[in-house]
């Protein structure tokens, strides 16, 4: 093991997330790591318990933890991007211009890289460069099994801009999902905190959100307040449903773990849908049997946005994935029936 150190943010490396500037300095340990230590306050800056996506300023001091030596032998560098996987990632750019570049991230595609995953949309956006000499850098995430846009931003400035949007709220995101079951009221909040739970594995690996009661958040350990909007825009009888999901806070696994929480999982959830229960007809289980595709249903469907440079209104709409193309098909689901945003003009309840 290594001692503890102590390493001050050099000018030029401030104004970023702790860890991406913990990645770039120690590229071999995992994400997933990095948020762990992070929650159990081993990594500070200049003293203090800082979330990862905490941004670093020149002149702090962040403290490293000892880290395990295998784990501080520096991988092998990625090679370039192949003509196979460069053709795939720029045929996801949905919308580009001088600024930034938005994708319509395809599902089982990680956005970033970690223990296992070796090839993911940070690495491949060396093939986004298109003639810059920098490549785009990543403002936000999606799960790897969620469809659907991902903004990028061409510049550090953009990247700051976009990144206050996103924390301001100033950005109007509308996932599509397929879920178990009918949710009543078909419009609604649903108000649960999340927090961390363990996963089985020896390292706590597999780690998941679990819901907590919004009076149980405060004195419940790394519990933060959640909400998301939802509307029912379609129904298999009482089987299944097509909702439209708005996160008003950004949590990971948010969406995941709020339907699942209410008694309606993402169709296709075996994380938080229990990945064995067949759905019966009763609205329970994340699998729906059949013919129906047994992959995520959850696609970020829409962004609405101020241009962080020239301040238009910048709509972007990306299509459903293939199978839930086919699932949307099957079950006579058309998205030209129902409109963009079911929100708008709603007061919430």
């Amino acid at each position: 093991m290594t001692g503890v150190q102590w390493i001050d943010v050099a000018p030029g490396e401030g104004d970023q997330r702790l860890d991406r500037w913990f990645r770039r300095r120690f590229p071999h340990v995992p994400q997933g790591r990095i948020e762990k230590m992070c929650r159990k306050g081993e990594i500070r800056i200049d003293g203090r318990r800082a979330r990862p996506g905490v941004r670093v300023e020149a002149g702090q001091t962040v403290r490293v933890p000892p880290l395990p030596v295998a784990e501080n032998r520096a991988r092998k560098p990625a090679g370039p991007v192949s003509p196979a996987d460069a053709e795939m990632i720029r045929k996801t750019v949905l919308y580009r211009d001088e600024h930034l570049i938005a994708l319509n991230k395809p599902p089982g595609l990680a956005v970033q890289g970690g223990s296992k995953q070796r090839r993911h949309v940070d690495g491949l956006a060396e093939a986004l460069r298109f003639g810059r000499e920098d490549k785009p850098r990543l403002v936000h995430r999606l799960d790897k099994d969620t469809s659907g846009i991902l903004l990028l931003a061409r510049a550090r400035a953009v990247a700051h801009a976009l990144a206050g949007a996103f924390r301001a709220r100033d950005v109007r995101k509308i996932y599509w999902a397929a879920v178990a079951g009918v949710p009543n009221p078909r419009t609604g909040v649903i108000r649960y905190g999340l927090a961390k739970a363990r996963g089985h594995g020896m390292a706590g690996e597999g780690e998941k959100a679990r819901v907590v009661l919004p009076e149980d958040v405060e004195r419940t350990p790394d519990a933060r307040h959640a909400t998301t909007d939802y509307s029912v825009l379609a129904a298999l009888g009482n089987r299944a449903s097509w909702v439209a999901l708005v996160p008003v806070t950004g949590r990971t696994h948010q969406l995941r773990a709020h339907m699942a929480g209410i008694g309606h999982p993402v169709v296709g959830d075996g994380k938080y849908g229990g990945s064995g229960q067949e759905n019966p007809g009763d609205g329970w289980g994340s699998r729906l049997g059949g013919e129906f595709s047994r992959k995520l249903h959850l696609h970020a469907r829409s962004l609405v946005l101020d241009h962080p440079v020239t301040g238009d209104r910048l709509e972007l709409i990306a299509p459903l994935p293939p199978h839930m193309k086919r699932t949307w098909k099957m079950l006579d689901w058309d998205g030209s029936r129902v409109p963009e945003d079911p929100f708008q003009g709603a007061g919430r309840p």
